[in-house]
């Protein structure tokens, strides 16, 4: 490995064992990470669980089609509550110090992405444990589960880059409500509670470009072994990333310049 490689690798994953470490000697930074999506799996598939049997409703399982759901929106929330991470380190003056000890400065959004994916491994795994032991049924291949982690996967890493672009521009935490509102702007325009097929109004219009349609829609089919647009779905997910990329790195600049 050349010098200048190896040194980025060790830069990203000291931040990375930093961001863990501060996660797991304070739990209460990683509860809200586990609160959340299981919040949303409980009010879903179990207080919208009569939406399944609804003779227009044609997916096998509500609980299920909500637990694709969930791993999907833990997948953009895990970038998020890192993206919180990223502004209190610079609001406290951490950051800026890993900036001044970093030759490249790219090993900081690369550290805090390994440590939103392990975040997020723990969330789905907490998430697939409890959403199997409620009832879900999980008839994909292995193949076809290894086709919905790397679309998760590729759906965090682009929250993160997201969250770290407006972290570093704003470089506070009160840039946490800007970090939050698109998130949840695309996932509540997402199919949420039923297929696309049976939403109406400004929502369904909506649902048709969201990106998180694809992954869904994807993710749904996959987890039942059904025919799924994987290619679209994974497609929408690296578009993002390319986006999104180019945002992160952008703010990485301010904030060098901003010192």
């Amino acid at each position: 490995m050349r010098p200048a490689l190896r040194r980025f690798a060790l830069a990203a994953l000291m931040i990375a064992w930093r961001q863990i470490h501060v996660m797991v000697t304070k739990p209460s930074l990683i509860l809200p990470s586990l609160i959340f999506p299981l919040f949303f799996f409980a009010a879903f598939a179990g207080g919208l669980s009569a939406v399944g049997e609804a003779p227009s409703f044609d997916y096998p399982d509500y609980t299920t089609f909500q637990y694709v759901f969930v791993l999907m929106q833990s997948a953009i929330f895990g970038g998020v509550f890192t993206g919180f991470a990223i502004a209190a380190d610079f609001e406290f003056g951490f950051a800026r110090r890993m900036l001044l000890a970093t030759r490249n400065r790219s090993a900081l959004i690369a550290g805090y992405a390994i440590s939103a994916l392990i975040r997020a491994l723990l969330v789905w795994t907490v998430v697939t444990v409890v959403a199997v032991a409620t009832g879900a049924e999980i008839t994909g291949s292995a193949g076809d589960l290894l086709e919905i982690l790397v679309i998760a996967v590729m759906l965090n890493f682009a929250a993160v880059l997201f969250a770290s672009g407006l972290a570093m521009r704003f470089r506070t935490m009160q840039a946490a409500p800007l970090i939050q509102l698109p998130a949840f702007l695309i996932i509540m325009t997402a199919p949420v509670y039923v297929p696309r097929d049976l939403i109406e109004g400004w929502v369904a219009t909506a649902s048709d470009y969201n990106p998180m349609t694809a992954t869904l829609e994807a993710g749904r089919n996959l987890i039942i072994g059904a025919p799924a647009d994987t290619l679209l779905a994974v497609g929408v997910a690296a578009g993002l990333i390319a986006v999104m990329l180019n945002w992160a790195r952008t703010g990485l600049r301010r904030a060098e310049a901003a010192g």
